[in-house]
């Protein structure tokens, strides 16, 4: 059996500074890590379909030796069901595959309450049953006598159940939100997320909750705890979720661009949200990834792309030729070396890729 390489520089490390660009690997990330702690939304499917190539590329990963774990900041739906859709849509996955912030609450509650105690679930059935794994009595009224509150996203919480939230946190219970993102993607598009109607909550209390689920270390820290990982990386499409809480969990990242984030976004990223690694899609598993060298004064290589920002105007310029994603970690470079106080525009540079 061939020996498995050592990771790259710092992989698995708490990083000490944002990179300047994003990380060279010269092995295949399958080979660099071993496991990948996978978000769902956005990477894997949108909605109830597929995102193209995802359930051929994770074969592809898994057959090379990298193990795979499914982590979603989505409450909603239990492991068993989550599962159940990922073999659906061709990815072979087991229920003990996919970790979820509800887990991740669940487990924050557990160590804030007695073991049995009644918790006041603002959210649906992924909450109830990461409660009840810990232990712990799912309640829905104010009137249960709860010892916490627990929230979450779910398409059916309306005014009633955040009513009973909002009674129930204003006597001063424990709080705990599975996450905050502002939206939730779906086949329509971006739709209202758990960070809005935990918003609702906040501001009828005048309090905030703890966070379990990305950016915040405990849904990691719950991966992590499930699947033994000694070199974890971590796969996600929005840079202040997924890459945000990579970096504070000391993690690696890979960015795959078939979710929320799009290149201007990336470009833009401030350094608490940058990747260590960019690709177009989970293909980016399975490839080395090239190194991105300084050009002259002010310019980027990788590969045959050059890239440099203007020091008046921060305008990112691009020359070369290759693949768009060589041509993107290029201007990554370029921009994220830029001063940070110069606006920069990067559309122009940005139409010489080919997506």
């Amino acid at each position: 059996m061939a020996a498995v390489p050592a990771p790259p520089p710092g992989a698995g490390d708490r990083p000490r500074q944002p990179p300047p660009a994003p990380r060279p690997c010269p092995w295949a990330l399958t080979e660099a890590y071993d496991v990948a702690l996978l978000d769902l939304d956005g990477v894997i499917y949108v909605g109830p379909r597929a995102v193209p190539g995802a359930p051929g590329a994770l074969a592809a990963a898994r057959s090379a030796g990298m193990r795979l774990a499914f982590v979603t900041n989505n409450a909603a739906r239990p492991p068993v069901v989550v599962a159940a859709h990922l073999r659906e849509l061709g990815v072979p996955a087991a229920d003990t595959d996919v970790v979820t912030s509800a887990q991740a609450a669940a487990r924050l509650v557990r160590g804030q309450v007695p073991a049995g105690a009644a918790v006041l679930v603002v959210g649906g059935e992924g909450l109830d049953v990461a409660l009840r794994e810990v232990g712990l009595r799912p309640v829905y009224s104010a009137e249960d006598q709860p010892a916490a509150v627990v929230q979450g996203f779910h398409p059916d919480v309306g005014w009633r159940l955040l009513t009973e939230g909002t009674l129930a946190v204003r006597r001063g219970l424990p709080w705990v939100a599975s996450n905050r993102d502002r939206t939730v993607p779906t086949a329509r598009g971006l739709a209202p997320g758990n960070g809005l109607l935990v918003a609702v909550v906040a501001e009828a209390t005048g309090r905030q909750p703890q966070v379990a689920g990305k950016p915040e270390v405990p849904l990691h820290r719950e991966a992590m705890l499930r699947t033994g990982a000694r070199r974890p990386l971590v796969v996600g499409d929005r840079l202040d979720t997924d890459i945000a809480g990579a970096r504070r969990a000391g993690a690696d990242s890979l960015l795959v661009l078939t979710g929320v984030t799009d290149p201007p976004a990336l470009l833009a990223a401030t350094p608490a949200c940058r990747p260590t690694y960019v690709a177009a899609d989970l293909h980016g598993l399975l490839t080395p990834h090239p190194e991105v060298v300084p050009d002259g004064e002010h310019g980027w290589r990788c590969r045959d792309w050059v890239a440099s920002a203007s020091q008046d105007s921060g305008r990112l310029t691009l020359a070369g030729h290759g693949s768009a994603e060589d041509g993107l970690r290029a201007l990554c470079a370029a921009a994220w070396a830029t001063d940070p106080d110069l606006p920069g525009t990067s559309d122009e540079a940005l139409s010489r890729l080919e997506w």
